[in-house]
């Protein structure tokens, strides 16, 4: 990971948590951050009947949701938590079927305001095997400008 500061030593993985709780659609989704730091981040969410689509898969706005909010957070381990997505692509690889979605996030590249991460989404099965089902790139910005208070 390249360019990462020390933005996730002022806030951990309990933090981060309850951030994610005041969010209502995590809350809606069941959503909770498993890992955080040092450039990555990882996000569960265990697979209920309201979280599929008529086929029975994952629904692919729930993908979306998990890949947007990773992507996030681990962009936070490098620009602090005043940040926003500024835009994101997924590519859906194969139908979602599993008990538990997890996504995980990592830097790519971190500037002062601006930062570049890639996410892979998988499922485990009942035995625990994980099976990529999408793949996702995005980028977040700070919204106060440059990370730290300084001058852009």
């Amino acid at each position: 990971m390249a360019g990462a500061g020390q933005a996730s030593a002022v806030f951990d993985l309990a933090e981060v948590q309850r951030a994610l709780e005041a969010q209502p659609f995590s809350r809606l989704v069941q959503a909770r951050i498993t890992e955080f730091g040092e450039g990555a981040a990882t996000l569960e969410i265990d697979i209920r009947e309201e979280l599929l689509q008529q086929h029975g898969f994952v629904h692919g706005g729930v993908l979306s949701y998990a890949a947007d909010n990773t992507l996030t957070f681990a962009a936070a381990t490098a620009l602090g938590p005043a940040i926003v997505t500024g835009g994101f692509s997924i590519q859906y690889v194969r139908p979602a079927l599993g008990r538990t979605l997890r996504a995980r996030a990592e830097v790519v590249q971190a500037g002062r305001r601006q930062a570049v991460c890639r996410c892979e989404l998988t499922v485990l099965d009942a035995e625990g095997t994980e099976s990529v089902c999408a793949v996702a790139q995005g980028t977040a910005m700070t919204l106060n400008g440059p990370a730290g208070g300084g001058e852009g």
